[in-house]
């Protein structure tokens, strides 16, 4: 623990928003510092001390203009971004509240995209929570 920096480490919130069996992904832009042009879920970073519930409703209303209902959170994932930036990504199940999609900058269009589609239609990161996803839909009250 002697080489960790708390400034290399970032813990990120997303939202698997399900409406009527499909699943909102959103596109960032071509001039996205990270992953340009690729799809996505909703989602960021936290602000240090922010509750991550509170953090996913602000960035998805960022992002997307909505509201939403945090559901349960259904998977995490760690990685080590091309930066070298740790990140422990909580990635939750939502309901949206709200219809109208509003873009934010970072982003260029977005999709709603059965759930049941093809794997090649989600970003790869994706394709184990939505197969978790599938099945807690199927065996709670959701």
């Amino acid at each position: 623990m002697d080489n960790f920096n708390i400034d290399n480490f970032r813990i990120a919130v997303k939202a698997f928003i399900v409406k009527e069996n499909k699943i909102l992904l959103i596109k960032r832009r071509d001039n996205d510092v990270h992953k340009p042009n690729t799809w996505d879920i909703p989602g960021g970073r936290l602000a240090l001390g922010e509750n991550p519930f509170e953090g996913l409703k602000r960035e998805t209303k960022e992002e997307t203009g909505l509201d939403i209902e945090i559901v349960i959170p259904i998977d995490v994932h760690h990685f080590i971004r091309e930066d070298q930036q740790k990140i422990t990504m909580i990635i939750f199940l939502c309901k949206s509240l709200t219809e109208n999609i509003q873009l934010s900058e970072e982003h260029q269009e977005y999709k709603w995209i059965e759930m049941n589609s093809k794997k090649e239609e989600f970003p790869e990161w994706l394709f184990g929570v939505v197969n978790k996803v599938e099945r807690y839909i199927t065996t709670s009250s959701y």
